[in-house]
This record gives C-alpha cells, sequence and structure tokens, in this order.
C-alpha cells in the first residue's frame, strides 16, 4: 500500500493533468485539500469500490465544484471504475455527462458532487 504522502502527491498529479487536459477547472482546491482528503478517504469513509451503490456507504459531499478533480482522483485511485480518459476530461464541463453517466458512485445535486 502507498503511504499517505505518495497517495496526496498522486491526487495532485492526476488533479494538476485534469485540469490542464480539459483547459477547464482549477487545481489549486484540490491540490491543497490533497492530505486531509486522504486521510479523511482512507481513514474514516465507510465506502465500497466493489459496490459503489451501498446503501450504508458514507456520502463525501464536495461544494466547490471548479476543485471536482479531488474526487475524482479519491475515486480511480481507490479502486472505483474510472478511467484515466475519463480522469483527464471530467473537469471539462461537456465531460461531466460521461462521468455521471458511466459512474455509479457519482451523484450531482445542484452542482455539488454527493457521494
Amino acid at each position: 500500500m502507498s503511504s499517505r504522502k505518495q497517495l496526496a502527491n498522486a491526487i495532485r498529479a492526476l488533479s494538476m493533468d485534469g485540469v490542464q487536459q480539459a483547459n477547464s477547472g482549477h487545481p489549486g482546491a484540490p491540490m491543497g485539500m490533497a492530505d486531509i482528503a486522504e486521510v479523511l478517504w482512507r481513514s474514516h469513509l465507510n465506502h465500497n469500490p466493489s459496490n459503489p451503490e451501498w446503501a450504508d456507504r458514507d456520502r463525501f459531499v464536495l461544494s466547490n465544484g471548479h476543485g471536482s478533480m479531488l474526487i475524482y482522483s479519491l475515486l480511480h485511485l481507490s479502486g472505483y471504475e474510472l478511467s484515466m480518459t475519463i480522469l483527464k476530461t471530467s473537469v471539462n464541463c461537456t465531460q461531466k455527462r460521461q462521468v455521471t453517466q458511466s459512474t455509479a458512485m457519482h451523484q450531482v445535486s445542484r452542482r455539488r458532487l454527493v457521494l
């Protein structure tokens, strides 16, 4: 298993790449929140990548949509079905539908990402 610092740095790298390739979004929020999000995601939230629709899963609410690469990176790194192609285009407004439709654990409500 990777160290906490390695995973936080992977979140940062994926966020920078995704924002750059989509030419949309903002990398500052996911880069700044990477350490705390990684600890929260791995050590405190109950979720199951093999059963993303599990009724008793915890929900992670991210209200700043421009920082969506944080949650997409967390999902990808923890084993949810989220390909690199989708991950690197998910920030682009025209591609969000692709993520919403193809990713069972991704819910959108008034521009908030809820897991």
